[in-house]
């Protein structure tokens, strides 16, 4: 199950539920909306994973001081 891997990730990162939302799906309720039963497109699914998979927090800070 996604919501699994993403609270996982969470935790592993110690990063808000909205801000994972805003970085990875461009919607800061996703994570909400996962926990709440929402069961995303098989394509939103594996976007989601890449971007997880693809994850390095300094990076994605320099992008967005940018």
């Amino acid at each position: 199950m996604l919501i699994r891997s993403v609270e996982n990730f969470l935790r592993q990162h110690d990063m808000p539920a909205t801000k994972f939302g805003r970085l990875a799906a461009h919607d800061p309720r996703f994570v909400l909306d996962l926990r709440m039963g929402r069961i995303p497109r098989e394509r939103t699914e594996a976007r989601i994973r890449r971007w997880m998979e693809s994850y390095a927090p300094q990076q994605q800070e320099t992008a967005h001081a940018v």
